[in-house]
């Protein structure tokens, strides 16, 4: 409308274009007003649960306090206690006893002294012979003695005169 030269035509696009642009920013104002708005009454729902749940935990504390009683809980405790260091102590008077019982030395020193007693009136003397006696390891021939040793022709002569072909 300018460039023909309509200067009211021209007038009035401009007024609504700023017109326009009022509205569109009352526009914004007003949304971010409303979500504003729901934001707000969010919190206030959540706080209002959150005093719903503390209401009934108060009551439920109410409750256990009412049957629990403090004087009663202590002494509880400290029969508790007594009663332990009691089982402790006889744990350790049991395991002293038994520790007593099976260190007993003497007895393993005296019955290996009747061992030897009745050896010797039987006439075996073991610390002796013992010595003497031929171990396993020396007695049994290694294999590759074994081999080198016997040949095939004197296994299958042994063989044949066991009578087996």
């Amino acid at each position: 409308m300018a460039k023909i030269g309509n200067k009211e035509a021209c007038r009035v696009l401009a007024k609504q274009l700023v017109h326009l642009r009022k509205q569109k920013t009352r526009t914004f104002a007003v949304s971010s007003k409303v979500t504003s708005m729901s934001t707000q009454t969010k919190v206030m729902n959540s706080q209002m649960k959150m005093a719903g749940a503390m209401s009934t935990t108060a009551k439920t504390m109410q409750a256990v306090n009412k049957k629990m009683d403090p004087q009663k809980t202590l002494q509880t405790m400290q029969n508790f206690q007594k009663e332990n260091m009691k089982m402790e102590m006889t744990e350790e008077m049991i395991n002293d006893t038994l520790d007593d019982i099976f260190d007993g030395s003497d007895d393993e020193e005296e019955s290996q002294d009747i061992v030897n007693q009745v050896l010797d009136e039987i006439g075996i003397e073991i610390s002796g012979k013992m010595a003497k006696a031929p171990s396993a390891a020396r007695s049994l021939p290694s294999a590759s003695a074994s081999k080198a040793s016997i040949s095939d022709e004197e296994i299958e002569r042994q063989l044949k005169a066991l009578g087996v072909d």
